[in-house]
C-alpha cells in the first residue's frame, strides 16, 4: 500500500537521550506501543507535538531506518519532513521513501512570512520533482499559528491539479473546524481521495460526516483508545456520550502544554521519567502543574468508569 491508512493517528512524541539527541530505540518501541494498546491507526513522528524542527538533522534522517528495522508498517506512518530549506526538506523526505515510507506530513517553509502563493507552489514542486516517484504521497501541513504560513484552498487544488495522487492529503492544525470544512468541501474529501485530518478529537465525527480522513492529534498519545470508541459508537445517545466523554478529555489536554503534558503522561505509564527531557526552549510540566494534571485525569478515569 502507498497511501497511509485513514483513521486515528497520534502525532508521536518524542524522546531524547540526556545530551540531546533523538532515542531512536525509544521512539520506535513508543510507535509500537501506540499502534497496538495505545489504539492509533496510525503514527504521524517528527510534527510538531514530536518537536520535530527541533530534532537535529542528523536524528531525522536516521529514524525512518529505525522504523523499517522494527517492522512499523510503512502505510500506518506519516513522518513530518517539513523544514524551511526545500534542500533539507527534500533529504528528509528522501530518507523516508529510501526506507520504504511513502508517506510525509510537509509544513510550508515558515521562515519567510507573507510568501505568494507561487512561491509556496514552487516549494512543493521542486520536493516532488527532486523525488521523482509516483508513490510519494505529500500530506500538507497547516498550522498556521505556528508556522505563520497559511495555506489556500486555491494552492491547494492547483497542487492537486499538477501531481495529482502524489499530494495526498492535509493536515489541518488551525483548531477551527470551519478551517477544516473549507479543506474538506474544496477539495471533496475522502470522495475524491482526498485525506483531510483535522488535529482534535473533539471533531472527530463532525469531520467524518463530511468526508474528513480521520484525526491527527498531539492527545491522542494517551486518549486514542477513548476517540476509538466513539468512531465505534453507534448513532445516536451511545455516540453522544462517548463523543461528551472524548471532548472532556481533549478540554482537560488543552489545559496544559501540549507536548509536555503529553510526555508526562507517558513518564507515568512507562515508569521511565527520560521522557520528561525536552528540546530547548520547551520546559517540562513544574511539579505543581503535574500534580494538578494527574488529579484531571484521574477525574476523566472516574467519569469514565462510572459510564461503564
Amino acid at each position: 500500500m502507498t497511501k497511509a491508512i485513514r483513521g486515528i493517528y497520534a502525532a508521536a512524541i518524542s524522546p531524547f537521550h540526556a545530551d540531546g539527541s533523538l532515542d531512536h530505540a525509544r521512539l520506535t518501541a513508543y510507535c509500537q506501543h501506540l499502534l497496538s494498546d495505545g489504539g492509533c491507526d496510525g503514527v504521524a513522528p517528527t510534527g510538531t507535538t514530536g518537536e520535530g524542527t527541533s530534532v537535529a538533522m542528523a536524528d531525522r534522517l536516521a529514524l525512518p531506518e529505525q522504523f523499517a528495522a522494527a517492522g512499523i508498517a510503512p502505510e500506518r506512518v506519516i513522518f513530518g519532513t517539513g523544514a524551511p530549506s526545500a534542500r533539507d526538506c527534500q533529504a528528509l523526505t528522501r530518507a523516508c521513501i529510501e526506507a520504504g515510507y511513502t508517506n510525509v506530513l510537509v509544513l510550508p517553509p515558515y521562515y519567510y512570512k507573507n510568501p505568494s502563493d507561487d512561491g509556496l507552489f514552487a516549494y512543493y514542486a521542486d520536493l516532488v520533482e527532486s523525488i521523482g516517484r509516483d508513490d510519494l504521497r505529500i500530506y500538507l501541513y497547516h498550522f498556521p499559528q505556528m508556522s505563520q504560513v497559511p495555506l489556500s484552498t486555491d494552492l491547494v487544488n492547483r497542487l492537486r491539479a499538477a501531481f495529482g495522487p502524489v499530494i495526498a492529503g492535509l493536515k489541518d492544525s488551525s483548531g477551527d473546524f470551519e478551517q477544516s470544512r473549507a479543506f474538506i468541501e474544496a477539495t471533496g474529501g475522502v470522495a475524491e481521495n482526498f485525506d483531510v485530518y483535522p488535529s482534535s478529537e473533539a471533531f472527530l465525527w463532525q469531520g467524518l460526516d463530511i468526508g474528513s480522513a480521520g484525526i491527527i492529534s498531539g492527545s491522542t498519545n494517551i486518549f486514542a483508545n477513548l476517540v476509538q470508541a466513539a468512531r465505534r459508537a453507534p448513532e445516536g445517545a451511545e455516540r453522544d456520550a462517548a463523543m461528551d466523554r472524548v471532548r472532556k478529555a481533549r478540554a482537560t489536554a488543552g489545559k496544559y502544554p501540549m507536548m509536555a503534558a503529553m510526555k508526562t503522561a507517558e513518564a507515568w505509564r512507562s515508569g521511565d521519567d527520560a521522557w520528561l527531557r525536552m528540546a530547548p526552549p520547551l520546559r517540562p510540566l513544574p511539579a505543581d502543574v503535574a500534580a494538578q494534571m494527574r488529579a484531571d485525569l484521574d477525574a476523566l478515569t472516574a467519569i469514565r468508569e462510572s459510564a461503564n
